[in-house]
């Protein structure tokens, strides 16, 4: 069997490690337009914020790894049309100009996502940057070294990440978002208020409901400053970090998919051309907390994907579970992690939902110490299903969004998490653990709206 995987960050290098390992005699060519593979996109606002070193430890793989496994690795190699009928791609060697045809049995489509670019006034100026791929890594670092004032457009994971990292190498920092909330996907009122707060603090400007109308040049054409409907702000340097779209352009038409353009995948990986494969930032996932498609580009998402088109490719074996974008996020000391829906989004995904809303310490008063944690708790309206879940503390309970996440996975009730057996011991936790006492709290509310 020949196999062509078109794109290698985290879906595509997955995918072909899982194939080659568990069936050595397939034959897979990859084709990758960049110049690297497996860079975590994630590690940039650390390497930033200095927490990591050296950006080459930020690769995973590489393709002599990949070659010696058994494939076929052509880099700075792009795929320009795929022909699904005849099933062979045309590829354009991007160093040579050469350009040839390469047939498959299977094709793997792990093309990604790449960072939205609004059409705002003056997008094209100097030091405007993007921040996904390790060359767009380099040039972020290579500026942060001279820049001064830095804003920072996009209040989502990556934003708020590089936001800490720029204004702890000390830069004066502005953050910008059209919503009236950072970290809106994934945290209610009660935690954005807190960390938000924490951010002013520190010495950032937040400005938020104001969407950027310009971005300002200077005489030598690089930017000077970003402008909105409600001031103007100075810069030296700007970020965007506003979302991300997927990359399916040569699939478009071919297979099926979401309006957004995200590949829809069965079970197994396959889309609607069973010869076609995909994963990852280029897909819908299944998203279990509405039993749902959803475009959720995560890199645990691609991961998983990758590693079960691999299981998959010569005969379905291992069904995807789908994910609830669980998340985990530090700033400025805490410690926070989400999972499914929030209040905010549930309507989005068609639930009616309640939440329940709490404070306690992680562990006993009579220790010699313990911190508070936030939590918060969100179930299906008539079903008591749990739907999502946000934890916070200065305390590092983020774990605990991963129980939460299999709590929805497996569809448990409030009931369930109320009552589940957790171990007690006083260093680690309370005689009821605190999503035990969450829980709870959700069944109180219940049964007072029930009297």
């Amino acid at each position: 069997m020949k196999v062509i995987v078109i794109g290698c960050t985290h879906a595509g290098t997955s995918a072909v490690k899982t194939i080659l390992k568990e069936n050595p005699s397939v034959e897979v060519s990859v084709f990758e337009r960049n110049d690297n593979i497996s860079f975590l996109s994630c590690g940039i606002a650390m390497y930033v914020g200095g927490v990591v070193k050296d950006a080459a430890g930020l690769f995973y793989s590489n393709p002599e790894e990949l070659t010696q496994m058994g494939a076929s690795v052509k880099m700075e190699h792009n795929v320009t049309s795929i022909d699904t009928e005849a099933k062979k791609v045309v590829v354009e060697n991007m160093t040579t100009g050469e350009v040839f045809e390469e047939t498959y049995d299977k094709l793997v489509n792990t093309t990604g996502s790449w960072p939205i670019i609004p059409p705002i006034p003056g997008i094209k100026t100097k030091n405007v940057l993007l921040c996904k791929n390790y060359n767009q890594a380099q040039e972020v670092i290579k500026q942060n070294q001279t820049a001064k004032k830095v804003v920072i457009v996009g209040g989502g994971y990556i934003g708020i990440e590089l936001v800490e990292a720029f204004e702890q190498s000390g830069k004066q920092v502005t953050l910008i978002d059209g919503l009236d909330r950072i970290l809106n996907k994934y945290l209610d009122p009660e935690f954005t208020d807190v960390l938000e707060s924490a951010i002013e603090e520190h010495g950032v400007k937040v400005a938020l409901n104001q969407a950027v109308t310009s971005f300002n040049a200077d005489e030598n054409g690089s930017v000077k400053s970003v402008t909105t409907p409600k001031g103007e702000y100075e810069a030296d340097l700007v970020i965007l970090c506003v979302g991300f779209r997927p990359n399916n352009e040569l699939l478009k038409g071919k297979v099926d998919m979401m309006p957004n353009g995200a590949i829809l995948v069965d079970d197994y990986m396959r889309t609607s051309d069973k010869d076609i494969y995909a994963a990852g930032d280029s897909c819908a996932v299944h998203y279990n907390p509405n039993n749902g498609s959803a475009y959720i580009p995560l890199a645990t998402n691609a991961v998983r994907m990758g590693t079960l088109v691999g299981k998959n490719i010569i005969e379905p074996k291992i069904k995807y579970r789908g994910t609830q974008s669980t998340s985990g996020l530090y700033l400025y000391g805490y410690n926070i992690g989400s999972t499914g829906v929030n209040v905010n989004s549930a309507s989005h995904f068609g639930l009616e939902v309640r939440s329940v809303f709490i404070k306690d310490n992680y562990r006993p008063e009579f220790m010699p110490t313990t911190e508070e944690v936030m939590m918060k708790l969100v179930y299906e309206v008539g079903t008591n299903r749990i739907v999502g879940g946000q934890i916070m503390s200065k305390y590092d309970v983020t774990a605990s969004a991963n129980t939460l996440s299999l709590a929805i996975q497996n569809k448990m009730t409030i009931e369930d998490l109320a009552y589940v057996d957790f171990f007690f011991q006083p260093y680690f936790d309370r005689p009821w653990n605190y999503l035990n006492i969450l829980a709870q709290a959700a069944c109180d509310q219940e049964d007072q709206l029930a009297k």
